[in-house]
């Protein structure tokens, strides 16, 4: 491997006033001075409305709302050549909702990234919880400065362990000396100092201390209390000084402005240091423990004061085996008893300094550094060489589930599957529905195949029956709702249920293994076939090209079907032509449900007659389609219910539903066996990736062990019903995913001649067709094995 060259840092710089700007202008100093021969540069973070002048180092700059600006500055670092980028996060520095801008800087970046938490949550929100997801996804290591931090990625956010380094926070190298050398400075030598520091706002408890002092300088009356730091940036522009003097009113009530001196001044660290050396004692008085990491406390314990804090998370490890002195929260009483205690004894005081500073030693920023450009080298080793050997086979054992059934099978019952559940126990109360057992039909056909064909068998004669039960000859139509008395609650469904079931019949004509039942579906889709020329439902078009796509691979010259078949796919052609516009590339004027499905009916449909317009039109559409369905972050994203009618409005975020999932991983799969390009089937394993975690509230929706599926995701939680229709789309997907990857393991699907170039459209990829191509492309010479479970 060749040697680290270029190192960039991006994060809040000097002269901008923060903890962040100084650690980041601190780190890269300290990594600039342990590797002379490489070049560092900085990308700085700048808040609204502000400007700073920056120095040479900052070779770009990020105003934190542009989110041109962090693409352009992604773009600078590539055509830099630099090797390793080292991000420095903290919340409220970087725009977008909690923060998500980043991720456009990151996912574009081509060199591996090391990333710097300086606060991890314990309970993030939902919106929270995924940027920082996508952060630890795109990064290649994580570091932290406490063990907490370390503690809470793995719990809260399931980061391996071996990807997580805890590094403390660094320290200036600054000699051991006793405060008499720096008191005269400052006018106090006569005065026992106790010091805070840092940018002042109301979380810093500095109201507590305040009670304290009115009690410290009972025993100490030469105590000298200064409060040294700017009013924090962002508290100055919401309501300017109003914290800052309600601080210094509350002195004056409690006749101590006489001990209290406030400093409101960004000092710089010369000036800093000797604050620090003439101070006795140092307090952090902060009033919550979720402070992750605190460069003021850091600072003085590595200057050697006699510390005194309350126990939030990074004082807690910190202070530890009597390096510091902890008080509870709020507690004016303890902190006044413990400061005293250490102004009125000399020799603890003194004890308690030598102990801090001796075991800070490995905090200088000069070891700090070396332990960061390990990482760095680390992170280049990993990213060059992967922890597994690239085999498909092995990555999908460790990333795609196995097929158990078992929540499946309970929800059906010797009728059929019933439509909806509480949680994950079955609801009587709403029935049976054609749309499901048409479903579950598909997916029995698949385990015919693939899986268990004997338990395939059992379930799919149930299947079978509620769609033979469902088929009304007296007007040609399949009802759709059965209450759960066996008692059919119309005289005909909808026409997409009529059409999704045409489409499990003419899978069961092509692929079912038992020649009986494939004998039944034959005859009754030719029964229900006529129908579907008088609907309007262009949805119900596709469900029945798709069942036409899978009967004629079968019955290859029946007049009916190779009439219907170019009747249709005719049809969703013109709607296309007549819907789509520069913007709108779709068949509507509005997205809505199983929206892929469109397309995949026009690719697959293309590819069995030949067609080459017709696939380029389902590639068009599906590509547009994908672009809706994409996040900032690029995570798959389904239409949102809300979405529904909706003319020619972008998709809404939410209700997201896992039927969307399931059409699209199917419709990626067709576009890949139509083209050869490789991004579809990656775009597949995107769309299946949103059951598994990969969305916008990064929670899964699967149980593993059961198979059951949350019935979506609403804005701020997952849908804890597991209904038959999200199970059986999530099982669908899966089949359809545990293909793709033997498509390509055992080399299968592979085109059978080119289409023209000129019928790419926009794309610059030749398309190629392959023939029988069906619901979920399992072939019957598969030899995956399923894991069904009962």
């Amino acid at each position: 491997m060749t040697a680290l060259k270029k190192i960039a840092f991006i994060g809040n710089y000097l002269p901008r006033r923060c903890g962040i700007a100084t650690f980041t202008h601190d780190i890269q100093r300290a990594v600039a001075a342990a590797l002379p021969e490489v070049e560092t540069s900085v990308v700085a973070m700048t808040d609204v409305g502000c400007s700073y002048n920056y120095p040479g180092v900052v070779t770009a700059e990020i105003h934190e709302d542009s989110l041109g600006e962090y693409i352009a500055a992604a773009e600078r670092l590539n055509q830099a050549g630099v090797d390793i980028v080292s991000l420095q996060h903290e919340y409220g520095i970087f725009g977008g909702d909690a923060g998500g801008h980043v991720i456009e800087l990151l996912s574009r970046l081509a060199m591996p990234i090391v990333t710097t938490l300086h606060t991890v949550l314990a309970n993030p929100t939902p919106r929270q919880r995924a940027v920082m997801d996508l952060i630890i996804n795109n990064s290649i290591k994580i570091i932290v400065m406490a063990d907490k931090a370390r503690e809470l990625l793995l719990s809260v956010h399931g980061i391996p362990a071996h990807k997580v380094i805890v590094i403390p926070h660094g320290i200036p190298n600054f000699p051991y000396q006793e405060t008499s050398v720096a008191k005269p400075k400052f006018d106090m030598q006569d005065r026992s100092t106790i010091l805070t520091f840092g940018l002042l706002s109301p979380n810093k408890g500095i109201e507590v201390m305040l009670d304290a002092m009115s009690r410290i300088i009972k025993s100490t009356p030469a105590a000298a209390y200064i409060v040294l730091g700017a009013t924090h940036p962002n508290l100055v522009r919401r309501e300017g000084e109003a914290y800052r003097n309600l601080l210094a009113a509350r002195a004056r009530e409690l006749g101590i402005e006489g001990h209290v001196t406030f400093l409101n001044q960004f000092v710089d660290q010369p000036t800093l240091l000797e604050f620090i050396s003439m101070a006795d004692v140092y307090v952090t008085p902060y009033l919550n423990e979720a402070q992750m990491t605190s460069g003021t406390l850091a600072y003085s314990f590595g200057l050697g004061k006699a510390v005194v804090s309350t126990p939030y998370w990074h004082a807690k490890e910190l202070l530890a085996d009597g390096l510091g002195i902890l008080v509870p929260f709020g507690d004016a009483d303890a902190l006044s008893r413990e400061v005293s205690g250490l102004l009125t004894n000399d020799v603890k005081r003194h004890s308690m300094r030598k102990r801090a500073y001796e075991a800070s030693r490995s905090m200088i920023w000069g070891e700090v550094a070396k332990r960061y450009c390990s990482a760095f080298e680390a992170a280049r080793s990993q990213s060059k060489a992967p922890e597994f050997p690239p085999l498909l086979s092995r990555r999908r054992e460790r990333t795609i589930p196995p097929l158990r059934l078992r929540h499946f099978l309970s929800l059906c019952d010797d009728t059929g599957i019933l439509q909806h559940a509480v949680y994950s126990v079955a609801n009587r109360e709403h029935g049976y529905c054609v749309d499901d057992n048409a479903r579950a039909l598909l997916l029995s056909t698949a385990l015919s195949i693939s899986g268990d064909a004997q338990l395939s068998y059992l379930v799919a004669a149930r299947f079978a029956a509620f769609i033979q039960d469902a088929w009304n000859p007296e007007n040609g139509r399949f009802r759709n709702f059965m209450s759960y008395g066996r008692r059919w609650l119309e005289s005909r469904g909808s026409e997409d249920s009529h059409g999704r079931t045409l489409w499990a019949l003419g899978d069961c004509v092509a692929r079912d293994r038992d020649s009986s039942r494939r004998r039944w579906a034959e005859a009754l889709f030719r029964a229900a076939l006529p129908a579907v020329e008088s609907f309007a439902s262009p949805r119900a078009w596709a469900f029945a090209l798709l069942g036409l796509d899978c009967y004629c691979t079968v019955m290859s010259a029946e007049p009916l079907a190779l009439q219907m078949r170019h009747l249709l796919a005719k049809r969703l052609a013109s709607q296309f032509a007549g819907a789509e516009t520069h913007e709108w590339t779709w068949f509507e004027d509005y997205l809505a449900y199983d929206n892929a499905r469109l397309s995949q009916a026009m690719i697959q449909t293309g590819m069995g007659i030949r067609n080459h317009s017709y696939v380029d039109t389902g590639l068009k559409s599906l590509s547009w389609l994908m672009a809706m369905q994409t996040s900032s972050e690029g995570l798959f994203r389904p239409v949102g219910t809300e979405s529904f009618g909706c003319r020619r409005l972008p998709p809404a975020t939410f209700d997201q539903q896992p039927v969307e999932a399931a059409a699209t991983i199917s419709a990626c799969a067709a576009a890949w066996r139509a083209s050869g390009d490789s991004q579809w089937r990656a775009s597949a394993k995107r769309a299946f990736g949103w059951f598994l975690g990969d969305n916008d509230l990064h929670v899964t929706l699967i149980d593993a062990e059961s198979g059951g599926c949350a019935d979506g995701l609403h804005p701020d939680r997952r849908n804890e019903n597991r209904g038959a229709e999200s199970a059986l789309s999530y099982l669908l997907g899966l089949v359809e995913i545990i293909q793709l990857e033997d498509a390509v393991v055992h080399e299968r699907a592979k085109p059978s001649f080119s289409l023209p170039r000129d019928i790419a459209g926009r794309s610059s990829t030749s398309h190629k067709i392959s023939g029988g191509a069906h619901l979920v492309s399992i072939s019957a010479a598969s030899s995956t094995k399923l894991i069904p479970t009962p």
